[in-house]
């Protein structure tokens, strides 16, 4: 007696694809975006604390100039307004942390 089994493998490959499509994709997807934003993170703090190490003197639109154009070097885009956000976070965080300095001393 002959068993076809292409129909069982054909199922079992629909359901695997299904399986990939549905759960595997969506979290690859989540981890590089999360990867991706830890990295993205850690470049704004570097090019914000340079600005302001750098060009303490420039005004502050000078210095944001700087950083967009460090974080586009690194190969972002700095057109994307999560990293605008990441700046303006960045900037806020920086001054708290020196008024805090100062308000030790």
């Amino acid at each position: 007696m002959k068993v076809d089994l292409t129909s069982l493998i054909v199922a079992i490959i629909g359901v695997l694809t299904a399986a990939l499509v549905r759960f595997v994709i969506p979290w690859l997807k989540s981890k590089t975006t999360e990867t991706q934003r830890t990295e993205l993170l850690k470049w704004v703090d570097i090019a914000v604390t340079a600005a302001q190490q750098l060009y303490y003197d420039l005004s502050g639109p000078e210095r944001k100039k700087y950083v967009l154009d460090f974080l586009s070097g690194q190969g972002f885009d700095v057109n994307d307004p999560e990293i605008n956000a990441a700046i303006e976070s960045a900037v806020l965080e920086l001054h708290h942390w020196m008024e805090q300095g100062t308000d030790e001393s």
